[in-house]
């Protein structure tokens, strides 16, 4: 029972630390490229990168299985560059969840970028500062509150997928089962003992993660 309980627990931090970092940086890029230009569309550009927060997970799974799936060259292209699909993969479970974790942080980076003094950046421009010493010097200090707070709940967010994962991934233990696919399959065949442990570690690692979200706030 140790093994099982364990094996999903693992996968799940291996998967979520992937993830996490993907749509952190991926995130960052996007808000940071928003906050410097005004182009006709924009609200159009923000709003598509923000509809996975509202689809259904399910959604978000089908719309993968078209964009990546065997039929379509991106899975073309992995299954020639690796000699499997990326579908049922362990990097279908982290795509799958840096697609559901990546509006949380980019809309907790770019109210972060969104509340930094101007006037501080223009100061630093002004003493001969290039936009790039202005972003790593000046803007990323001042805004790494929200940096922070995203990626935590970014990481959250990675860890509780599960409609995307189990269409795009599906649920092979050890390669792409993670706990919240092992708690489902678990009540569906009448394992409650095991869901129990599993909903308990999931509810205590989340607690910690926004307590660690709350404490930093102060």
């Amino acid at each position: 029972m140790a093994q099982s309980f364990w094996t999903p627990i693992l996968l799940s931090l291996q998967v979520v630390i992937v993830a996490s970092t993907l749509a952190f940086f991926l995130a960052l890029i996007a808000a940071s490229f928003m906050k410097k230009r005004s182009f006709k569309g924009k609200i159009f550009v923000e709003t598509a990168l923000m509809l996975p927060l509202v689809l259904p997970p399910t959604v978000i799974g089908f719309g993968l299985l078209v964009l990546m799936g065997r039929n379509s060259w991106i899975g073309r292209a992995f299954e020639w560059l690796f000699q499997q699909p990326l579908v049922f993969s362990y990097w279908a479970a982290v795509i799958a969840a840096t697609v559901v974790a990546f509006p949380l942080v980019f809309q907790m980076i770019k109210t972060g970028f969104e509340e930094v003094d101007t006037d501080l950046e223009d100061a630093a421009r002004s003493m001969g500062g290039s936009e790039l010493q202005v972003f790593f010097y000046v803007t990323l200090p001042l805004a790494k509150q929200a940096l922070l707070t995203g990626f935590v709940l970014g990481f959250a967010r990675a860890l509780g997928e599960f409609g995307a994962t189990l269409m795009f991934a599906g649920s092979i233990p050890g390669r792409t089962q993670t706990v919240p696919i092992a708690i489902y399959l678990a009540v569906e065949t009448g394992n409650q003992t095991l869901a129990y442990y599993w909903v308990i570690s999931i509810i205590v690692f989340s607690f910690i993660l926004l307590s660690f979200v709350q404490r930093a706030k102060k």
